[in-house]
């Protein structure tokens, strides 16, 4: 039993990481999970593989029986290979398909619709229910798991992180300018926080890290250190 939350999970804590897009959620959840022999659980890639369906399927955003349709006829799983993971729908790998700049904002419109986030929330809860899992996204700590063990949110300023997706996506050969990039984070911040449904916010037992100026080892090595104090006292297993 979790002695922080008075919870039996078997495989040990669940670790929430919440922030806005581009704060390096994915990278470091990826490290941290493999420091601690946690499986990382991208909920925000289960978004998008659902938005990606949604544009495919030309559905209105108004249309409640069409969103619920598509969530729950979407097959999503993760598949290690080569060190690297890759996102599958239906058995179609989408890894690149579901990161274009059109897919991350419609992404936010589509995960602010509750009929979409009542279908992901019960798959994510049991896939993260036994513990031993990290999971990232925007509202994790606040209303997927509450009671995780550790909670985090990473943040960064718009400007670094519309600069880090900018040479993300420069380096496959997209066309767009920088500027275009930091305008486009600031909108999807604007549409995370005011989302009539779990809206981006910060939990108040969440360890605040601002990663802006800071390298990947930096901020890695500051959560691995508070992830593995906490299992030291509570004497969980890893």
């Amino acid at each position: 039993m979790s002695k922080a939350t008075g919870v039996f999970r078997p495989n040990g804590f669940v670790i929430a990481i919440d922030g806005p897009s581009g704060a390096g959620k994915s990278t470091i959840t990826k490290l941290l999970a493999e420091r601690l022999g946690y499986l990382h659980i991208d909920t925000g890639a289960m978004f998008r593989a659902i938005a990606l369906a949604v544009k495919r399927a030309g559905i209105s955003l108004d249309d409640e029986e069409g969103l619920a349709r598509i969530s729950r006829g979407v097959s999503i799983a993760f598949e290690r290979t080569n060190g690297c993971c890759r996102v599958l729908a239906n058995g179609e790998d989408v890894s690149a398909a579901i990161r274009t700049p059109e897919i991350s904002q419609l992404t936010s419109l589509v995960s602010s619709k509750k009929v979409v986030r009542d279908q992901l929330l019960t798959l994510q809860r049991e896939l993260g229910r036994d513990g031993g899992v990290i999971l990232e996204g925007r509202d994790i700590g606040t209303v997927v798991f509450p009671n995780a063990e550790v909670k985090f949110f990473l943040s960064a300023s718009a400007e670094e992180r519309g600069k880090r997706r900018f040479l993300e996506l420069q380096a496959k050969g997209e066309r767009i300018t920088l500027a275009e990039t930091i305008a486009a984070v600031i909108k999807r911040d604007d549409q995370d926080a005011q989302r009539e449904h779990a809206p981006l916010c910060k939990a108040d037992d969440a360890i605040a890290i601002d990663s802006t100026g800071l390298s990947i080892k930096e901020v890695l090595a500051g959560m691995e250190q508070i992830v593995r104090d906490r299992l030291k006292v509570a004497g969980d297993r890893r």
